[in-house]
Order: C-alpha cells, then sequence, then structure tokens
C-alpha cells in the first residue's frame, strides 16, 4: 500500500485514478444486457427460465422458480439458535432506525383560502435484489434485512425477493429465515439481469414492482440503469470503498483491518487512508502486509490494494476531511482525537463511522442505518436506501374563489411570459365572475 505526499502530483493522479473507475460500463456489456431484458420483457417466463437453467440451475423450472412454505420451514430448521439470536437483534435495531424516517401527510391553511399539503403513500409492490454469493455458500442475510426492512416501514403490501439459486435450485436457508423473520411476501430463485427483468416488467409467474432496490454485480446494476423510469431504483452502486481519516491516537491494526474489510469485497474496491502523521501512514501500511496473508481471499484484496489502495499524508485533519468532502467515500470512518468535532465539516459520505470502536462492519450488520450507500462519489448527492425509496408525495392544493382572484392575475402574466395562452385562459376566464367567498 503505498504512501503519497498530499498534495503532489503523484498523489493526484493516485486519486485521480481511484476516483474515475467509477460507474463506467463498456458498451459491450450494456448491449448484452439490453438484449436479455427485452428477451424478457417480450417472452417473459420462457425466456427467464431460459437464462436461469443456462447460467445457475439447470433442472429449474416455472413451478420451482416460487419459493415455497415447504422449503421456508425446511430452511428454518436447518440454521442454528446463535444465527436467529443474531438475526433477531439486527432486525431490532434496523427496525428501529428506519422507524424514525416515517414520513407523514400534512395540510395547512395558513395562505388564506389556500389549502395546502403533501399526501404519503408508499408504492404497491418492491423488489429486493440480493446475491446470492458463490454457489450459495457466502449468502448475504444483511442485503435481505437493509431492502425489505424499510420497505415493510413504509408500508408496501406486496415485497418480493430475488435470489440466484445454487445449481440444485436451492436457496441458501439463511436467506430464506432472514426473509420470513422480515416479512418477505415472495421469493423466486433467479438472479442477474433477468431477474431485475423479471421485477421490471412482470412474467406469467412474476408480477412487475413499482421499486428495485438491492445491490448486485455490474449485470444488475446496469440492468436497473436501463429500467429506471420504468421503475424506480434506489441506485446505480459501483464497487465498495473506505476511508479511513486518522491521527496520530488511531491504532494502526485498527486501521488496516478496516481498509481490508472493503478491499476483500472486489479487485475494484478502493480503500483509502488518509493521516496527518507519516508515523501513522508507515504503521498502517506494515499493518495491512502483515493482515493481508491472513486473509481468505487475499487475493482479491491484494488486487484492490494494489491498484485502488493509497495512503496520503496531509498537513492536519482539517485538511484530512476538505481530501474527503472531494472524495465524497461511501464509508468513512474518524480515527482520530474527539470526532464529534468535526461531524459539521463532513458534507460528503456515504455513512461516518465515530472512534475506533466503531468499524465499518458495525454498519453492514447491526447498528441499524442502511448499508446500502451512495459510491463512486455520488454521495455528492445521493443518500443512503431509506423508508424514502418506498414512498410517493402527491400535492394537495385547493384554491378558495376569494385566494383564487387574489392570485390571478400574477398566474396570467407568468403564463404569458411563458407564451401559454391555453394556460392564461383557464385562469382568465374564471374572472368573469366576481367572488362570493364561496369554494
Amino acid at each position: 500500500m503505498r504512501i503519497f505526499k498530499y498534495p503532489s502530483k503523484e498523489a493526484e493522479a493516485r486519486l485521480l485514478s481511484i476516483i474515475n473507475r467509477g460507474l463506467s460500463f463498456s458498451r459491450k456489456d450494456f448491449m448484452l444486457v439490453s438484449g436479455i431484458l427485452e428477451d424478457v420483457r417480450k417472452n417473459g417466463d420462457r425466456a427467464l427460465i431460459g437464462y436461469i437453467r443456462k447460467f445457475d440451475s439447470p433442472s429449474m423450472d416455472t413451478g420451482s422458480l416460487k419459493v415455497t412454505m415447504k422449503e421456508i420451514d425446511s430452511a428454518s430448521k436447518s440454521v442454528g439458535r446463535p444465527f436467529i439470536s443474531s438475526l433477531k437483534r439486527a432486525i431490532g435495531q434496523i427496525e428501529a432506525f428506519h422507524k424514525q424516517q416515517i414520513r407523514l401527510s400534512w395540510i395547512n391553511n395558513e395562505r388564506n383560502g389556500a389549502f395546502l399539503g403533501q399526501i404519503i403513500n408508499p408504492v404497491d409492490a418492491a423488489g429486493v435484489y440480493v446475491p446470492g454469493g458463490k454457489e450459495g455458500k457466502t449468502p448475504l442475510v444483511s442485503s435481505v434485512l437493509m431492502g425489505s426492512i424499510p420497505a415493510k416501514i413504509a408500508g408496501v403490501r406486496r415485497v418480493v425477493m430475488v435470489t440466484p439459486p445454487t445449481k440444485d435450485g436451492s436457496i441458501n436457508p439463511h436467506l430464506l429465515v432472514a426473509a420470513k423473520m422480515v416479512g418477505v411476501d415472495e421469493i423466486y430463485k433467479t438472479g442477474s439481469a433477468w431477474a431485475v427483468a423479471a421485477l421490471a416488467y412482470g412474467t406469467e409467474t412474476v408480477q412487475k414492482v413499482d421499486v428495485i432496490v438491492g445491490p448486485g454485480n455490474i449485470y444488475v446494476t446496469i440492468a436497473k440503469k436501463i429500467v429506471s423510469g420504468a421503475v424506480g431504483i434506489d441506485m446505480t452502486a459501483g464497487p465498495s470503498e473506505i476511508l479511513v481519516i486518522a491521527d496520530k491516537s488511531a491504532v494502526p491494526e485498527y486501521a488496516a483491518a478496516d481498509l481490508l474489510s472493503q478491499a476483500e469485497h472486489d479487485p475494484l474496491a478502493s480503500s483509502i487512508l488518509v493521516t496527518d502523521s507519516m508515523e501513522t501512514a508507515e504503521a498502517v501500511e506494515r499493518a495491512v502486509k502483515a493482515q493481508m496473508e491472513k486473509l481468505e481471499r487475499k487475493d482479491i484484496a491484494g488486487k484492490s490494494i494494489s491498484k485502488y489502495g493509497a495512503i496520503m499524508v496531509v498537513l492536519d485533519i482539517p485538511a484530512a476531511i476538505g481530501l474527503s468532502n472531494r472524495i465524497a467515500p461511501e464509508h468513512l470512518e474518524l480515527q482520530i482525537e474527539n470526532p464529534f468535532e468535526y461531524i459539521g465539516k463532513i458534507r460528503n459520505a456515504g455513512a461516518v463511522f465515530l472512534g475506533n470502536y466503531t468499524p465499518e462492519p458495525v454498519g453492514d450488520y447491526i447498528a441499524g442505518p442502511n448499508h446500502v450507500l451512495p459510491t463512486a462519489g455520488t454521495a455528492r448527492f445521493s443518500s443512503a436506501l431509506s423508508v424514502d425509496n418506498f414512498i410517493k408525495k402527491t400535492s394537495l392544493i385547493s384554491y378558495s374563489k376569494e385566494a383564487f382572484f387574489r392570485e390571478a392575475k400574477d398566474i396570467i402574466r407568468l403564463a404569458e411570459t411563458e407564451g401559454l395562452g391555453a394556460h392564461a385562459d383557464s385562469v382568465r376566464i374564471r374572472l368573469k365572475k366576481k367572488p362570493d367567498n364561496k369554494q
């Protein structure tokens, strides 16, 4: 993990290579996914089953596409009590956090006859994409919770989960138990771009949804980007990333472990340490090397650290915060003295982790905030997955005749400025009668 003094030409070049890895897609991949989406849109179950048989489960048929209650009950008997205990804690804390995000409809009549408001309604149906992990052996249980819980709290009546099956057509029991405990209504054994197509357009077996959320590989991300507009999506997420700001008070071994926690995700993941101490920089560099050798996924982590890892040594902590705001990281850790003093200076970050005992995995699994976060600098303008992704806001407007007459001339003037005569006429025609204070 190379150390750079920032600012410098060399450090800037490294930063740009990390920042610009971004969300770019090849034309070949885009066209491939577009073809899959169109195939499923036109041919429904036949196309969907064809892709599942080709890439995931050769024996899949339409009758076994939807997970049955028998499968869920069987899964419940195969997971251990310690897992259930941990799952209950995570669910309770994630629910408690997201309940704070509930929005209420509102109305007011403060403008003398102008009755205004906003109606909040949940979408009717939401799709939650859950990566299956390698042959079902690394089930992303947390993705079930983070996608489904805010949907249920928003009041979504139909929550649908899709996840790739293993070769024998099964789903990891931990995923099924998690889905049952958070109230998922339907589960389908399908993944990748064809699963997104089924959710967006519907097939004979899978009814379409209104919103699709959840992380996935590049094909899932491209598919979500393409269907956005036909349905709502949470975001087009890129590779995982972490930025750790550390001073002399930081524990180098902790910082190194946290950097590697993201590097092991993907060769494209980025892990950056920003520090005002060369001593800390060198200690973290040594700790990263030592810890990486012990990782089961050290090949992946090694590629990530080599290409998209960096240690930036800056003048002071305010300079570190400024650099972080420029990068707008998915995960930002403050391993510094008095981290709360700097909260007001942080403008761009998906989630902020404060102190030596708040590593990023705390947020991934159990703290409560959502772990589906903006990446690739999009924290400059977007937010974590939340209850808001599953609601619609409808404006409510009612003018009394008195209020209408009071503002009519202004409406006409603005409409005519825009050259929209019919707009002006729809107001002008109502001016033929004087107000009688009736609605």
